[in-house]
């Protein structure tokens, strides 16, 4: 009976490690919660190493949906789409390198001094506000592009309107595209000709989300890009930044579009947690430690669970970010960090 109810534990933990992992609201913020009225009967030993490795399940979503993005060798790629997922895993191990020199040297001095619920409630806050002051500034400029885009498209119907914008393909047998007729003018054009970011048809979000970050897609980060991203990344060592949260954030200040900064992120995750993972195993077998049944129990429900939960986020987040932008995450961060400072203030005061 102990063991199932162990396992129950597991398996909400599980649910609120796929939730948050990816998710840019902290993931450590919430665990923090979650201990705090869901505790393991496990050793602290070991509980130290479940809250990492439990990540591992994580890790595996990010690998089963993006696999074919992520695999070089895939038969179904051509020479050249090869040579740009080497590329991107290039980028990838960029952009790790600030974590590896700098967050696995700090790793036991910041969980030892600032894992605690006041400092992960101060940074819930902190990059709550961020991700509204910058979505606000994002939408500022978005609202500037699609007034002068408007403003130079002319009347639906007329004649101007259906005008070609690109040179039309020449030839007797070229094929002309379907909305070739249709495409309006780029906004900023002088002339009527196409800027270096065409305006094709679909929505005007995402036309203006293309228009105004110079990172569109994850392929297009180059290494100065996807070092400074990682050099947020080494801020998730705070507890409560929220890894995602950190290299999204950093992401959008470099240029990059909100789905470049989110697959970005996904990628980043998978070398530095499972290297984290691996330190962590490492430790603990070193140690001379053992898990016992139920532990061994209670980790495998808990992967298996993050795994599951993990592809819905995922999902979840790249369909949202589609037609939404980050600012209700961040306003999320900020009620999670004020209910994480009342409880625990009044619980420090004796009041709870």
């Amino acid at each position: 009976m102990d063991m199932i109810i162990e396992i129950l534990k597991a398996l909400l933990i599980g649910v609120v490690e796929g939730i948050t992992e990816w998710l840019p609201i902290s993931s450590t913020g919430h665990m923090i919660l979650v201990d705090e009225f869901v505790k393991l009967a496990v050793s602290p030993e070991f509980l130290e190493l479940f809250l990492v490795v439990i990540q591992i399940g994580a890790i595996c979503a990010v690998l089963v949906l993006y696999f074919h993005k992520l695999n070089p060798f895939s038969p179904r790629k051509t020479a050249a789409e090869k040579r740009g997922t080497w590329r991107l895993w290039g980028m990838v191990v960029i952009g790790c390198i600030p974590a590896a020199a700098i967050g696995l040297t700090l790793d036991d001095f910041f969980s030892e001094y600032f894992y605690n619920a006041w400092t992960v409630a101060v940074a819930l806050i902190i990059y709550g506000i961020a991700f509204i002051a910058i979505e606000r500034y994002n939408r500022k400029r978005e609202a500037a592009y699609l007034a002068a885009r408007s403003q130079r498209r002319p009347a639906a119907g007329s004649r101007a309107d259906r005008q070609p914008v690109f040179e039309r393909p020449r030839g007797r047998h070229a094929r002309v595209p379907q909305d070739y007729y249709e495409r309006p003018v780029a906004a900023g054009a002088a002339d009527g000709r196409v800027m270096d970011v065409c305006v094709g048809p679909g929505d005007d979000g995402d036309d203006a989300e293309a228009a105004l970050f110079k990172v569109r897609t994850v392929d297009e980060i180059d290494w100065k890009t996807a070092l400074k991203i990682g050099c947020f990344q080494m801020l998730a060592i705070i507890p409560g930044t929220s890894r995602s949260g950190s290299t999204i954030i950093g992401g959008m200040l470099c240029g990059c579009s909100r789905t470049a900064a989110a697959e970005f992120t996904f990628f980043l995750a998978i070398p530095v947690m499972f290297g984290w993972g691996l330190l962590k195993a490492l430790k603990f077998v070193l140690g001379g430690l053992a898990m016992s049944g139920t532990e061994i129990a209670v980790l495998a429900v808990g992967i298996v669970t993050a795994f599951v939960v993990s592809i819905l986020s995922i999902k979840f987040l790249m369909g949202y970010i589609k037609k939404n932008d980050f600012t209700a995450f961040g306003v999320y961060r900020i009620v999670v960090g004020v209910v994480v400072l009342g409880y625990f203030g009044l619980k420090t005061a004796g009041i709870l």
